[in-house]
């Protein structure tokens, strides 16, 4: 996910990559267009931060699909030629929708940074996201303010600069692609100006780390 704005080609290739099974489908040009754009419509709005035509939507998938034929995959592999990686282990992912009990994400990021400078922060159209520390005195800032709320632990995040004159959206697909080969599964991804932020499993978070970097170096 990314904060919005994002185009709507962006989108629907970020939306898409997300999910393998919907990926692998556009891939192997065995889905249904206007079926797809229905499915991910809302995501895409989502992400882009207003209402999108669903013929503008089909256009996107299907210029989306044509750029499978005869993609160089091995060119791809240069996405992440002298990018630099930094992985992270014990992230909380918290989620919340805007305005949401009247929970205040600025209070909550105040808290954040007289404890650590160690956290993301991604606003979207209808929700914002904290990646941030599993420690004690997170838990207990988290606790404090959203009450019985909970937040998902056990989490990694691997972050990812790429040099600008790189495709990100094409960099994330690639990425997904290469750990769904070797059995690991995204739970998120989002992208910057700044950098790509990958969020995995911790159990896989050291595999796929070192998956990304052996990639990096052909």
């Amino acid at each position: 996910m990314r904060v919005s704005g994002v185009s709507v080609p962006d989108a629907v290739r970020e939306v898409i990559s997300r999910n393998r099974a919907v990926y692998d489908c556009l891939r192997m040009n065995i889905i249904n267009y206007t079926a797809l754009a229905l499915r991910i419509q809302h995501e895409v709005e989502g992400e882009t931060g207003r209402p999108v035509n669903l013929n503008t939507l089909v256009v996107a998938i299907k210029r989306y699909a044509d750029s499978f034929k005869d993609q160089d995959w091995a060119e791809n592999e240069r996405v992440l030629e002298n990018s630099r990686m930094t992985l992270t282990d014990g992230m909380l992912d918290v989620r919340l929708s805007v305005g949401e009990g009247g929970i205040d994400a600025a209070d909550i990021l105040t808290k954040f940074s007289q404890t650590t400078d160690n956290y993301d922060f991604f606003r979207m159209s209808d929700s914002v996201r904290f990646l941030v520390e599993d420690e004690e005195a997170i838990r207990e800032i988290l606790d404090g303010i959203l009450g019985k709320r909970t937040y998902v632990r056990g989490l990694a995040r691997i972050r990812i600069s790429v040099p600008t004159d790189r495709s990100w959206p094409d960099a994330i697909s690639f990425i997904a692609n290469v750990l769904h080969n070797n059995g690991i599964e995204l739970k998120d991804a989002f992208f910057n100006l700044d950098y790509i932020t990958l969020v995995v499993e911790e159990n896989h978070a050291s595999r796929a780390y070192e998956i990304l970097r052996s990639v990096r170096a052909l």
